[in-house]
């Protein structure tokens, strides 16, 4: 299959990009390309810290379809051995370190959803444990050579954390490296990532010099902020919306979104014509978001399903026709089953809602933690979150 021309190349590929290092170097790889019938080797990585891709790493993903649709060759790599580092960037403390086990768990769910973004005949699936178990210790403390204590304290985030006297571990210090040492072995041509990713990156263009091998460029996507529009979309953090989450939730969630927020969405999410989208009143306009997400994971049919229910139940104040089910013990209050049941994230969470009136059953609003149920019916938390209760 032959290439599209280079100009048109790049405007594909620099189409939503923060930065490109550099343009001049992806150019001549382009061109390379192009002469010799060679696609380039594109990588990403991501660790496997949790279950769900969410919304937030859809970014990439799209940018990594496109260029399967160029034509070049894409290689989605798992860091199932990084992950039980996890990666210091962006963070502010130390991260919790993974078993094997949980590592193994979450990996073993990528493949099936990017399969709704990438097309698998195309992709490269790659484990980076595959090359660095089979590394001796001598082989992982060579790699520290090629990186100074200084190029890895001048990290905004590190520096961020000595200032605050936190503590930061040598283990930490090792994930760059780790990770640019994943584009030596994949000979990468070009690597993806968050602009939060920019020192990883580079750090893996430095490798690659030192073993002789022509230095990645580099391009960053921008971050997607999560719902609670502060931090970025995160597994970590609680703000993300799942890909492979039921179309109710990804719908809702979306319904959510500030004004602000889902303009942006629509910039890294969509395909739509940002001019038509902020000519629409912000409630349509976020409803046609939340379908043309919901189309893209699911189908039109359930986009159009989930948009006739979020009418049904929130503009007309009827009750959902499905919802979680919880069957309540004897004498169990309501605050037992608001946990108990997920529908509330801890206890504090129950109190504060039961407290502000924002808690119902069967319409009539809960004034104490203590409320037993004494019958079947509906509990309603806020205007989004319903609870079946079964005595």
């Amino acid at each position: 299959m032959g290439f599209p021309d280079l100009e048109k190349q790049l405007e594909v590929i620099k189409r939503g990009a923060v930065e490109i290092l550099s343009e001049v170097e992806l150019r001549k790889k382009l061109q390379d390309s192009l002469t010799t019938g060679t696609p380039l080797v594109i990588k990403a990585g991501f660790d496997p810290t949790a279950p769900d891709i969410h919304l937030g790493h859809t970014v990439l993903l799209r940018k990594l379809r496109q260029f399967q649709d160029l034509g070049h060759r894409v290689i989605f790599l798992i860091g199932d051995f990084t992950a039980r580092i996890g990666d210091p960037s962006g963070r502010s403390e130390k991260r919790k370190q993974l078993t094997q086990e949980e590592v193994a768990q979450n990996a073993g769910t990528y493949k099936k959803q990017v399969s709704r973004i990438l097309d698998l005949e195309k992709l490269t699936v790659v484990f980076n444990s595959e090359w660095f178990e089979a590394m001796s210790v001598l082989d992982i403390l060579e790699l520290t050579t090629h990186a100074t204590v200084s190029q890895m304290l001048g990290r905004a985030d590190f520096k961020k954390r000595m200032s605050k006297y936190e503590d930061i571990s040598l283990l930490e210090f090792m994930y760059p490296l780790l990770q640019g040492y994943d584009s030596v072995k994949l000979e990468a041509d070009v690597e993806l990532g968050g602009t939060d990713q920019i020192f990883n990156l580079l750090v893996g263009r430095d490798i690659q010099r030192d073993f002789s091998q022509a230095q990645q460029v580099v391009i960053t996507m921008p971050l997607l902020e999560g719902t609670d529009g502060v931090q970025k979309m995160s597994k970590s953090y609680g703000n993300y919306i799942g890909i492979d989450e039921p179309a109710s939730s990804i719908f809702g969630k979306i319904m959510s979104l500030s004004d602000e927020r889902m303009y942006k969405y629509f910039e890294l999410l969509t395909d739509e014509d940002l001019a038509v989208v902020r000519a629409m009143h912000p409630k349509e306009a976020k409803v046609r978001l939340a379908k043309a997400i919901i189309n893209q994971y699911y189908s039109s049919d359930d986009a159009e399903k989930e948009a006739k229910e979020f009418q049904r139940v929130f503009s007309q104040k009827e009750i959902p026709e499905s919802m979680p089910e919880y069957r309540v013990q004897p004498n169990e209050n309501v605050f037992s089953a608001l946990v108990n049941s997920g529908l509330v994230k801890s206890g504090n969470e129950a109190r504060r809602l039961i407290k502000e009136g924002a808690v119902s059953f069967n319409e009539t609003k809960i004034s104490t933690d203590n409320f037993i149920f004494t019958q079947g019916g509906v509990v309603k938390v806020g205007s989004r979150r319903f609870l079946r209760i079964v005595i």
